[in-house]
């Protein structure tokens, strides 16, 4: 088990940024949820309103002891309550190297909009002009999670 991988950035559904059309979180999702994450002590405005979907394969995210789990956080009246934790990262892309958070939501209370197991939701400071397709190196905190094979 490691805790630093290369992934490569894929796109997502849109809904955590509020680009999807057919979504019904129109302001996005992690803007909906953050006022929530603040109240319990979780300040995410250092972070762009949105995910970046990286795909580890083989590789999986595997919790150990994030540095933030919140449980029952009641965000909408869409769908009932979720369970959301947060690991440290860092990502590197060339030269530039930032502080971000993995986002993951707890797919046993997600009713909607699931990722495949390899790939990670990045909370991340604006990177200009990110892109599909772009290769970056993730490392995690060191006991708060861990990457394992998948399946």
């Amino acid at each position: 088990m490691t805790t630093t991988a290369t992934g490569v950035v894929v796109a997502g559904h849109g809904v955590a940024s509020g680009r999807a059309s057919d979504s019904p979180f129109a302001a996005g999702t992690i803007a909906l949820q953050a006022p929530h994450f603040a109240a319990r002590g979780l300040d995410l405005s250092p972070f762009v309103m949105a995910t970046v979907n990286l795909d580890l394969a083989p590789l999986r995210l595997v919790l150990e002891e994030p540095r933030w789990t919140f449980a029952d956080v009641d965000w909408t009246d869409v769908h009932p309550p979720e369970t959301f934790s947060f690991v440290g990262c860092a990502v590197t892309r060339g030269d530039e190297r930032v502080e971000g958070l993995v986002y993951v939501p707890h797919p046993e209370t997600k009713p909607m909009h699931h990722q495949p197991a390899t790939i990670v939701e990045l909370l991340l400071p604006r990177l200009p002009g990110l892109a599909a397709g772009e290769v970056l190196e993730l490392e995690v905190a060191r006991g708060q999670a861990r990457l394992g094979r998948a399946g």
